[in-house]
């Protein structure tokens, strides 16, 4: 069997004071405000592809791979400025291709043109990309047109070789065994230079 049922005189509810309209519609305004900055934020953290990276993949790449790697890949075809300079207008269709390589785009409807199209991504990023344009006009080469190469690595060791490093001011110390042949050197020959 059941009890009787309580009557609410037998038992006491604490009672809060009513809270004044002015402040809930406050709290609610905050509360639609902050999740209204949240769906922004977030919707700043997704980029579409192609787009410059994000405050989150620039700041934090590694949480937004999750410990994914992905390999570095490279594209198409890569040409240098010394591969570039060999070409002169009028060669040999076969003549372009030895100095440049073998296109990656030959279109069957547009025979008089070879696009060199060079691709480096890294992380899932494209972070590198160039077009270069050769015309022909009658099987000889006419022009060329295209993006910046970049100098090649022959000629990127030629510079450094020829840039000398600024003079080491303690390489001309003889340290403490050259002060002491110095000395005993001075005392035989007075003119005699320094040891180095």
């Amino acid at each position: 069997m059941r009890g009787p049922l309580l009557t609410p005189t037998q038992f006491s509810v604490p009672e809060f004071p009513p809270v004044p309209h002015s402040v809930s519609s406050l709290i609610t305004c905050i509360r639609r405000l902050s999740a209204a900055a949240a769906l922004v934020a977030l919707a700043g953290c997704a980029s579409a592809p192609g787009a410059p990276p994000s405050t989150l993949e620039t700041y934090f790449p590694v949480i937004s791979q999750w410990g994914v790697y992905r390999l570095d890949i490279n594209q198409g075809n890569f040409l240098s400025q010394d591969m570039v300079d060999k070409l002169k207008v009028g060669q040999t269709r076969s003549q372009v291709r030895l100095a440049l390589g073998t296109p990656l785009v030959m279109s069957a409807f547009r025979d008089q043109r070879w696009d060199y199209i060079y691709v480096f991504a890294r992380g899932g990023r494209v972070r590198e990309q160039r077009l270069f344009t050769v015309y022909f006009q009658d099987d000889l080469l006419a022009r060329w047109e295209g993006d910046e190469m970049p100098t090649s690595a022959q000629e990127l060791n030629r510079l450094a070789a020829t840039r000398s490093l600024p003079e080491d001011p303690y390489g001309q110390d003889g340290g403490v065994i050259g002060k002491i042949i110095d000395f005993f050197r001075r005392i035989g020959d007075p003119s005699a230079p320094p040891t180095r």
